[in-house]
């Protein structure tokens, strides 16, 4: 039997393929990146086409360098970005862009389905807020402003389930990246009826619904020249990028936890249970295992602050780094690393694209707090990291007041690579850190995962213990723990403080 596995990961900027060894290892990787298109503030959209041009450029591309021959893959599996709305006539064509997770133009649709169904009944369905990013409001502004487009939809797919469409001529999605979309029902593990029924949405409209390690096709004759494969290799439908994020990070039971930290930053959790936060700061995604969940609290800009910070504050260091060839990152958490924790009681608000968890307030604003002649650039690049883990914290103290007990906080994503700010979250979160061996291919070894239990080559999901190694480890500092227990309440003040203020200026 093939043992290899590819993965191809549809993010926002474009497709990575990757393929995997039996052991969890990474053989090789391509990139095909792709526009995003804004018609206006609240739109953004991507075009179809572009995903299946980034995957069948990426897989020869890939096959090529790794000189491994198709013959010996054993799956094709997927992660792909969540809460799109991507109308299809019945032949698979694309009737209009997709609108992708940043689209927020459907407001009023928002508005008109909280008149139907109310805001709290939907959380209770869907483990989700009502919100114009998720793919149900979008499904209905396609059906207000396209009428002619919305009568000749036949399915409304996500990312990947387009081009999985396009490589077996098999409808599918699965239960993770339904989990994405406002009209699943998170415990039944079913498109929600209630909300159907109430929106006046055919569920015919949504494509059929499998666990995340389903071998939902084939790769058919037609496509398997173009795309580089061979026809009959299985495909396994694969998840939504965060729950195979979870996955990819080892987060596959109860008690465990992972902080992605990338351009945005969530904390997500594993549970036998969904979570529905009294005060509704936290969401919960299914998780790839049936049965298991994923809650999580995602915020707007950590790694997005942090780029701000070099743009805006380094820019002799993003020179110097360029002449030694080295990220300005490294220069930056070493002028970082001179001024001790708290930055001298200066704080940094990280709301500069408003904030999702835990205060879901659009108006809010990046700010420094406690500004003083003593300040000086370090300090200030310092106060940046912290405040990011200072609203990390309160996501996660979120889930620690629901009762939710946690070893320790897995980090990925491309910020942790940085050893100073994970040992900054360490004494912030007041918990142990780990950093696995993968941490930008951790959703496509999620997904890789998936696909080799939808095969066989893995027995189940919890190989993901097994095939996860943890390469470092950072542990809270006392010196440092003392002093954000001291500014975390201030921090918090210091939002709640200016809420008015930020309307205000809004």
């Amino acid at each position: 039997m093939p043992q290899l596995i590819l993965s191809h990961d549809l993010g926002t900027t474009g497709n990575k393929a990757t393929l995997f060894g039996p052991d969890g290892v990474c053989l090789g990787s391509e990139f095909f990146g792709y526009q995003t298109y804004f018609p206006n503030s609240l739109s953004a959209e991507q075009d179809p086409e572009d995903y299946w041009k980034a995957v069948v450029l990426s897989t020869r591309k890939l096959i090529q360098k790794t000189d491994y021959h198709p013959r010996d893959i054993g799956a094709i599996t997927f992660s792909g970005q969540m809460m799109g709305a991507l109308p299809v006539d019945q032949k698979g064509n694309p009737l209009y862009r997709i609108l992708i997770w940043a689209d927020r133009r459907a407001v009023k649709e928002v508005d008109w389905i909280e008149s139907k169904i109310s805001s709290q009944k939907i959380y209770q369905i869907t483990g989700h807020r009502l919100s114009p990013n998720y793919s149900l409001a979008k499904i209905l502004w396609i059906k207000n402003n396209l009428p002619e487009v919305y009568r000749k939809a036949h399915k409304f797919l996500l990312a990947k389930d387009y081009v999985v469409f396009k490589l077996t001529g098999q409808w599918a999605t699965d239960y993770s990246d339904a989990s994405g979309t406002n009209l699943f029902d998170l415990e039944q593990e079913v498109w929600s009826e209630e909300i159907l029924t109430q929106v006046d949405l055919p569920p015919a409209k949504l494509p059929p619904l499998f666990p995340s390690i389903a071998v939902v096709g084939e790769i058919k004759k037609d496509v398997a020249d173009e795309i580089g494969l061979l026809p009959g290799t299985p495909v396994v439908i694969g998840g939504g990028d965060g729950p195979c994020a979870a996955t990819g990070a080892g987060v596959v039971r109860e008690g465990k936890a992972y902080n992605y930290l990338g351009s945005s930053s969530w904390i997500a959790l594993a549970s036998h249970k969904p979570l529905f936060d009294s005060q509704k700061r936290t969401f919960t995604f299914h998780h790839l295992q049936k049965g298991l969940y994923m809650p999580t609290g995602t915020m707007q800009a950590a790694g997005g602050s942090y780029q701000w910070c070099r743009d805006a504050l380094c820019e002799r260091e993003v020179n110097i780094a360029q002449e030694l060839k080295i990220s300005p990152y490294q220069l930056m958490d070493l002028k970082a690393q001179k001024v001790p924790a708290g930055s001298l009681n200066l704080l940094f608000l990280p709301y500069l694209m408003g904030e999702r968890a835990p205060w879901w307030n659009p108006h809010a604003k990046g700010v420094f707090v406690g500004l003083t002649p003593l300040h000086q650039k370090p300090h200030l690049i310092r106060a940046v990291l912290e405040g990011v883990g200072f609203n990390l914290r309160i996501i996660l103290d979120a889930f620690r007041e629901q009762g939710t007990e946690l070893e320790s906080m897995r980090v990925i994503g491309g910020g942790a690579r940085g050893d100073f700010w994970a040992s900054i979250l360490a004494s912030i979160f007041e918990m142990q850190v780990l950093r696995p061996r993968y941490l930008e291919e951790a959703t496509s070894l999620g997904a890789a995962i998936a696909g080799g239990v939808g095969v066989g080559i893995f027995k189940n999901l919890e190989v993901a213990e097994d095939l996860v190694a943890i390469r470092d480890q950072f542990s809270p500092k006392k010196e440092e723990v003392e002093v954000y227990q001291r500014l975390y309440p201030i921090f918090r003040k210091a939002y709640l403080s200016l809420e008015e203020v930020f309307k205000d200026l809004s």
